[in-house]
């Protein structure tokens, strides 16, 4: 049994706040209707009724794979797990004529800091994630799919189990679909806690029984993914946003967003705000706004904004209250929207000190495979600790970029970018506090509220 004790508590850290705008995924849940029959009480499955012509409408032939594929496609639903890359198309990169077995994944190893959306998803509203994942597989011939669950929260994972039980004994997943003739399996799988394993290659490494690293690319899965075999993946708020798509259409989901950042996205808003939380609205919403939605800035005034988990760069207040929430703004001003974590930061936060943690982080969580990653990570949180506890040297700032550099494009994954781009964003944004730290052997934020 899942304790929502201290989510129903506070009403933090959850979806049950009901400060949400237009929210497809989240709507109507409150911790305990995340049962089969809840669901249908709220038109689930209706999307998988609707392409299999199960729907109960007279005359209704359903939707062929390519009518779902292209439906998707219209909506511009972008990847909800950190790229952001279009997920008709990805679909579409699936061989239709192979004629060996094919898989779908889901990717719920959730591990970016300051990300807490898909847990919520999983726990709370597991049924629409088996439906979105069942519709995908419809679109793209494929039987089998595994949803891997970050193993950290083992509890969800049984939550998901759970659901899935209830799925079989209905009749929608299983052989034979609602008497449909289109067979679809889906199992689920734990990891244990590597961050690297949300790189996808590393989670079918993983999924594989073998240690979670990184593969070389190409191939690409969705020529050689698991087993050897074609493979789609993607994340869970990705697939659960595909049954609304199905219902409403792809040109409703695009018009909840704006051009090619189609419909919700759920940000997990964490840090200095008064009510963090995740909160779902529409893509292209003011970052002000959605500051307001979590209560506003707590403990001082805003300073900075990471607004896309801690791979994504940082952007100092000014810049960040100008932008709206979507991937092409974001990604214009030199950051990312990534997995969607936005972590704000007021005026009492030392710079430096945040970089230590981050950059211990990565250093930590590196799979050392690849040796720009393995050693660099080492080497740029050894140094931001010595700046934060005043043994830096002037030459440190240039050394950090440089190896920041030296990182940067030169592994097999993004585990080194993502350890790298914090380094150079905030030495880039806030030098003037590495550089006190080196000249005065204390924090400039420190001295400032002391002066």
């Amino acid at each position: 049994m899942l304790d929502l004790s201290k989510f129903q508590a506070t009403g933090r850290e959850t979806c049950f706040h009901g400060r949400h705008l237009g929210a497809q995924i989240y709507a109507g849940l409150n911790g305990s209707n995340w049962h089969l029959q809840d669901y249908l009480a709220r038109g689930g499955y209706s999307a998988l009724k609707k392409i299999l012509g199960k729907d109960g409408v007279e005359g209704s032939a359903g939707m062929t794979p390519e009518q779902v594929i292209a439906e998707v496609k219209l909506s511009a639903l972008r990847g909800r797990g950190g790229a952001g890359f279009p997920t008709g198309l990805k679909w579409s990169f699936m061989p239709r004529m192979f004629p060996g077995p094919k898989y779908l994944v889901c990717n719920s190893d959730e591990g970016e800091p300051g990300t807490c959306k898909d847990r919520d998803i999983l726990a709370y509203n597991p049924h629409i994630v088996i439906e979105g994942m069942a519709i995908a597989a419809y679109a793209m011939g494929i039987k089998t799919g595994y949803n891997y669950i970050h193993g950290e929260i083992f509890e969800v994972y049984e939550r998901f189990e759970a659901a899935l039980e209830e799925a079989r004994a209905a009749g929608l997943l299983g052989d034979d679909i609602l008497g449909s003739g289109f067979s679809f399996q889906l199992h689920a799988f734990h990891g244990f806690g590597a961050y690297i394993c949300g790189e996808e290659t590393a989670l079918l490494e993983s999924l594989e029984g073998k240690k979670g690293q990184p593969r070389f690319k190409p191939p690409f899965p969705a020529s050689f993914g698991l087993y050897g075999k074609p493979t789609t993946i993607n994340n869970t708020e990705t697939f659960a946003a595909v049954p609304w798509i199905i219902n409403h259409g792809g040109q409703a989901f695009l018009a909840c967003g704006k051009p090619n950042n189609g419909g919700t996205k759920i940000f997990s808003v964490v840090g200095d705000v008064n009510q963090p939380g995740n909160f779902e609205v529409p893509l292209g919403t003011p970052f002000s706004q959605l500051l307001e939605l979590a209560g506003g800035v707590k403990g001082g005034a805003l300073k900075a904004v990471i607004p896309g988990g801690s791979s994504a760069p940082v952007l100092p207040a000014k810049l960040m209250m100008d932008l709206t929430m979507d991937y092409d703004a974001i990604a214009k001003a030199g950051s990312m929207l990534g997995s969607g974590a936005v972590i704000v930061m007021n005026d009492t936060r030392c710079m430096v000190k945040s970089l230590l943690r981050l950059s211990y982080f990565y250093q930590h969580e590196s799979c050392g495979q690849c040796t720009p990653c393995r050693e660099g990570t080492g080497w740029l949180w050894r140094m931001v600790d010595r700046i934060e506890h005043g043994r830096g040297r002037p030459e440190d700032l240039a050394l950090l970029d440089s190896v920041a550099d030296n990182i940067k494009g030169r592994t097999i994954c993004a585990l080194g970018d993502a350890a790298a781009m914090p380094v150079q964003a905030m030495l880039k944004h806030f030098r003037d506090e590495f550089v006190h730290h080196i000249e005065h052997k204390q924090c400039l934020v420190g001295a400032a509220a002391h002066a």
